[in-house]
């Protein structure tokens, strides 16, 4: 008997695991020899040293299929352990798959074009009208080169300025008066990132959302950084903006 322990450290475990955990029983269904205990992002498996090599190559099998996807079922599942490739579903001009599986792609030609020119170019400036999508595409584009390991890092930032209102002092400490400010990114994220997951990136500075002064002094590889409603910076503030970029970053 040999003990293993598998860590789910690039999907979401809720995910993963299904809804009551779903995906995770019909995989222990599955192994019917070998004890599985799963906490956390942590599988614990007891048996056979050969079947526990087996599941956890299995298990990472579908670790990295829901990874790429935000979600696993049980046909991938079946396929994976019948050592079958699972069935990929649709990419045409999908950028990054979110939550659920949905897929997040360029609806317009001019989207599709901005995909294109962050692709291929360090700095890229987005010019439309409101609504027209270049925050939620140029963030999905972010997030996608975190998840293929192409940067360490996500910084956004946009200048904290009112929609021609003025509200005065706001209440609490600097999160909270930078917050609201801020909403329009936390509101892509989500949709792109499970909240577990989304949590996990805050905390370790992986995903990181600052107000513009706190660019200064600083250098900034292997990052993307997307600066939103960057027409509301001073001259002085889009000059200190731009001289932040290092090695391997690439500015939106």
């Amino acid at each position: 008997m040999i003990e293993r322990i598998v860590i789910i450290d690039n999907a979401d475990p809720v995910s993963f695991y299904g809804v009551n955990n779903s995906n995770m029983q019909l995989i222990r269904n599955l192994f019917p020899k070998l004890r599985v205990a799963a906490r956390g992002s942590v599988i614990k498996v007891i048996g056979d040293d050969h079947e526990t090599a087996d599941f956890e190559k299995k298990v990472k099998e579908l670790e990295a299929y829901c990874a790429r996807y935000n979600k696993l079922t049980e046909e991938v599942i079946l396929d994976v352990m019948k050592g079958d490739k699972p069935r990929e579903m649709k990419s045409d001009d999908v950028i990054i798959y979110g939550i659920n599986g949905k897929p997040i792609s360029a609806r317009t030609p001019n989207q599709q074009k901005m995909v294109e020119c962050i692709t291929s170019n360090d700095l890229t400036f987005a010019l439309g009208p409101a609504g027209t999508g270049k925050t939620y595409v140029a963030i999905a584009l972010a997030v996608r080169m975190l998840k293929n390991r192409e940067v360490k890092k996500i910084i956004l930032s946009r200048p904290a300025v009112e929609a021609g209102e003025k509200l005065g002092f706001l209440p609490g400490d600097m999160k909270d008066k930078i917050d609201p400010y801020l909403q329009p990114l936390y509101d892509a994220l989500e949709d792109m990132i499970p909240a577990m997951k989304l949590k996990e990136y805050m905390e370790t500075k992986v995903i990181q959302i600052a107000p513009l002064a706190f660019m200064r002094g600083r250098t900034l590889n292997d990052a993307v950084i997307v600066l939103d409603e960057a027409q509301n910076t001073t001259t002085h503030q889009i000059k200190m903006f731009l001289t932040r970029m290092g090695m391997n970053a690439k500015m939106i």
